[in-house]
C-alpha cells in the first residue's frame, strides 16, 4: 500500500481507476487511466493489451475502439484487490437501424501502487 491511503481510499480509486478505462472506450481519451507500464490485457482468451502504452494509445487511437459511441454505467463490484465490471458497449454503425454492441465483463487486478495491472475481458455480442 502507498503511504497515506488508506484500504478504503485504495478501493475507492481502484474502482474510479476501472471506471476511467471505461470512459476512455467511448470518449478516446485515455491519458488518465492509471496503466502499469506492463499492464496486459485478454479478451476473450487472446492477449489484446501488451503494455500500459499500447493500452493507451489504442484507446486513443486505435479504429478497434473509434466504433464504440457510448458505454452504459458500469455496475462495479470488488473481490479483494479485484474489480469487476459489468456494461455494455453501444457502437456507432448500424445497418437499417440495428447495431452490434456487447455486453462487456471485465476485471482488473491492480498493482501494489493502485496502478491497473491486468484485464481480463468477456464479451457477448448482441443486436440493439
Amino acid at each position: 500500500m502507498t503511504e497515506g491511503r488508506s484500504e478504503a481510499t485504495t478501493e475507492t480509486q481502484r474502482i474510479e481507476a476501472a471506471k476511467a478505462y471505461i470512459r476512455a472506450l467511448a470518449d478516446h481519451r485515455a491519458d488518465d487511466v492509471p496503466f502499469a507500464p506492463d499492464c496486459t490485457r485478454v479478451e476473450l482468451g487472446l492477449k489484446t493489451g501488451f503494455s500500459g502504452d499500447h493500452l493507451r494509445r489504442s484507446l486513443n487511437k486505435g479504429l478497434q475502439y473509434k466504433v464504440i459511441e457510448r458505454t452504459t454505467t458500469p455496475d462495479v463490484t470488488v473481490d479483494g484487490s479485484a474489480v469487476r465490471a459489468r456494461f455494455d458497449v453501444i457502437t456507432k454503425p448500424s445497418l437499417a437501424g440495428r447495431r452490434v454492441c456487447a455486453h462487456v465483463d471485465e476485471t482488473f487486478t491492480f498493482s501494489a501502487d493502485g496502478l491497473i495491472q491486468h484485464i481480463r475481458a468477456d464479451l457477448r455480442p448482441f443486436i440493439k
